[in-house]
């Protein structure tokens, strides 16, 4: 069966860092496209970032503002997302998604309604 497991969230300080971890199992995820959303309390879901199949485009959200930066390892079926500058603002559960396509969406936010997702992984940035 095909899972995406994310981790790597947790509570940091404003101006923090983190690195997010997308693993898949059940299948090969190399050939695919995969995105990252966050859903945070009482907003809509949005999506963050995405990469090509073979990283040969990467895309951003205009709130990042060149504060993540989405990458993949192939050869460990895993997608990261490091999130450094972070703000109150970026609290919230961070997913990663794939619609098995090669390429990214146009637009990021269609990442929101890729139709593979994991559980999610939390992100709290508190003073």
């Amino acid at each position: 069966q095909a899972q995406l497991v994310e981790s790597g969230g947790g509570l940091v300080q404003p101006g923090g860092s983190l690195r997010l971890s997308c693993a898949a199992s059940g299948f090969s995820l190399d050939n695919y496209a995969i995105g990252w959303f966050r859903h945070a309390p009482v907003k809509e879901r949005e999506g963050v970032s995405c990469i090509s199949s073979k990283a040969a485009r990467t895309d951003y959200a205009h709130f990042v503002k060149g504060r993540f930066t989405i990458s993949r390892d192939d050869a460990k079926n895993t997608v990261y997302l490091q999130l450094n500058g972070l703000e109150p603002e970026d609290t919230a559960v961070y997913y990663c998604a794939t619609d098995r396509l090669i390429n990214c969406p146009v637009l990021v936010d269609t990442v929101i309604t890729f139709d593979t997702w994991g559980q999610g992984t939390q992100v709290t940035v508190s003073s």
